[in-house]
């Protein structure tokens, strides 16, 4: 995981300098951003924030640590061979795929959806659509002012708090009602800034909208069985500010 990160970082540096190309634009990770147990719980995470390569090492979190070296091989390559970088660092991507398979992402929605998850866990996530990610991207590749790192993260929840979501939308499915930890107090989500990008222009999409897209999408690329017709169906209605079609 760590090997063809890190090479790949610099060998996309490289090949850009030697094409004379104006600017890059990286797909990073929060997971090389957030992942420091020193932090202040208080504190705000943003594009400033480095996860702790030490950290990540000891406890073989290789997929944080990859994100970090690679990011960091990007921007001292890109310091050396005079490359306009711009870095994009996503937390935990939802919404409509293009592919047609699962990934660990929808994965972590489909685990509810379909009941092989029983309960869920004590621990809190940050959500971005898809489509937002999509955007950014062009967005900083096209703004002559776009430099440096862009957080993308609509909001953080509990994953708690995304079971009942999923739960109002689709109370049709064995969504989990009880938490794997009743022992310690629900933990809270990180606090985190996202002005960055929204300075660009970016408007996001709500993590609520999000998810009942996903749940759309895994309907109709047959991944998830639908739920019955409603007796009564409108074509579109707007729901708790939830955009839905039928």
């Amino acid at each position: 995981m760590v090997e063809p990160a890190v090479n790949g970082a610099k060998f996309v540096i490289n090949a850009a300098a030697e094409a004379k190309v104006k600017r890059v634009v990286i797909t990073s990770s929060i997971g090389a951003v957030y992942m420091d147990p020193n932090r202040d719980p208080e504190a705000v995470v943003d594009e400033s924030c480095w996860s702790d390569l030490d950290f990540c090492k000891n406890t073989k979190n290789w997929y944080c640590y990859g994100k970090m070296v690679a990011e960091q091989a990007a921007w001292e390559t890109a310091k050396e061979k005079g490359v306009d970088l711009v870095v994009l660092n996503p937390v935990l991507v939802l919404g409509p795929p293009l592919q047609p398979t699962i990934n660990a992402s929808l994965y972590h929605v489909l685990k509810y959806l379909t009941g092989s998850a029983k309960t869920y866990a004590n621990l809190t996530q940050a959500y971005v659509d898809v489509r937002d990610v999509a955007l950014a991207h062009v967005l900083v590749y096209e703004a002559p002012s776009a430099s440096g790192r862009y957080l993308l993260a609509e909001s953080a929840r509990h994953r708690g708090e995304v079971v009942e979501i999923l739960a109002k939308l689709f109370p049709e499915y064995p969504l989990p009602t009880k938490c794997k930890d009743e022992k310690n107090p629900r933990a809270k989500p990180y606090k985190f800034t996202n002005q960055k990008i929204k300075d660009l222009g970016l408007e996001f999409t709500s993590t609520k909208q999000s998810l009942y897209d996903t749940v759309k999408s895994l309907q109709e690329k047959g991944h998830l069985a639908p739920p019955p017709p409603p007796p009564s169906a409108s074509q579109e209605s707007v729901e708790n500010g939830i955009k839905i079609g039928s």
